[in-house]
């Protein structure tokens, strides 16, 4: 009886070599010997590297040029409010008394001989300032330097002409308004004991008498 040949059902198929292993990975460099940090030179020179100097820098530079003033701000109430100040503060001690046609303001206490004397138009003028033509701003300057100034030449009695405001709008008497809270506030009432509507001789309700005190009280 034949004999049957032996079946290797692996007898075709091929065994491939097991996968070698990954070489081990090179240790790393050991780390540089520490050695002293950089001076400041040293970290200097590093960071300015491959700067040039400025061509004329030995020039001088001139003043930057001005953008100019900037424009005065002005709210319509601002002068209200200063004068409530000055009020609540004390700084404005005036009494004051008027009519559309007449002004007159003194401070509290003067002797009332010299209101009337004043009122009558009896101090002789010694100087005066014209306020037609300017704004309110503008009179506000011109009155605070026209009244140091007549205080400092030792002036007792000026005249104010401020109009009758028949030019304005509505002929509302701006200026007159205006001064008679104006002298009545700390700022010029540091220079004037009294004021009053002149005499028609000098301006009559255009105008105002204006007793200074004497330089240096």
């Amino acid at each position: 009886m034949a004999r049957k040949p032996f079946n290797n059902p692996f007898g075709k198929v091929r065994l491939d070599p097991p996968a070698r292993a990954a070489p081990p990975a090179p240790a790393p460099p050991p780390p540089p010997a520490a050695g002293p940090p950089p001076s400041d030179e040293e970290l200097w020179a590093r960071e300015v590297a491959g700067a040039r100097p400025i061509e004329g820098r030995d020039q001088r530079v001139g003043p930057r040029v001005p953008r100019g003033r900037p424009e005065a701000f002005h709210h319509p109430d601002l002068e209200t409010l200063r004068e409530l100040e000055a009020l609540v503060s004390g700084e404005a001690p005036f009494d004051i008394a008027d009519t559309d046609e007449y002004v007159e303001g003194h401070v509290s206490g003067l002797d009332p001989a010299l209101v009337r004397k004043l009122r009558r138009g009896e101090y002789s003028v010694q100087g005066h300032a014209d306020l037609h033509g300017l704004t309110r701003e503008e009179a506000r300057r011109e009155v605070d330097r026209f009244l140091k100034e007549s205080r400092r030449r030792g002036q007792r009695c000026v005249l104010l002409v401020h109009g009758r405001g028949l030019h304005s709008e509505e002929q509302v008497p701006v200026l007159k308004e205006a001064l008679r809270s104006w002298l009545a506030t700390a700022r010029f009432g540091r220079h004037v004991l009294a004021f009053a509507t002149a005499r028609p001789q000098d301006g009559g309700a255009g105008a105002l008498y204006v007793l200074l005190r004497r330089a240096g009280r």
